[in-house]
């Protein structure tokens, strides 16, 4: 986990079971911080995945978080509606 994180959302962490989306300005993080989630995630046996809008994950940076790519949903949607499409699909299934 991440006590900054924890302390700033005040509620112990992300809600689990529920969509994460983080947004900021370029290069604030974000990646950063919603791969060491996913690593977290896995390590409790959570299930995740992860929509790339951007077509900018790197597998050996993910990695090095701690994140198995094997047992990663990954999206790499080509316009904001596809990934409000997947998103859904993966929100409905489950």
């Amino acid at each position: 986990g991440s006590l900054g994180l924890d302390i700033a959302l005040g509620v112990g962490g992300l809600p689990r079971g529920r969509i994460i989306e983080i947004y900021g300005p370029e290069s604030s993080g974000k990646t950063t911080l919603a791969l060491q989630t996913i690593a977290e995630a896995q390590k409790k046996g959570g299930i995740c995945a992860f929509v790339d809008a951007e077509h900018a994950l790197d597998p050996v940076y993910a990695r090095k978080l701690g994140v198995d790519l094997q047992n990663l949903l990954i999206s790499q949607p080509d316009t904001g509606e596809q990934a409000l499409e997947i998103t859904d699909t993966l929100v409905r299934s489950g």
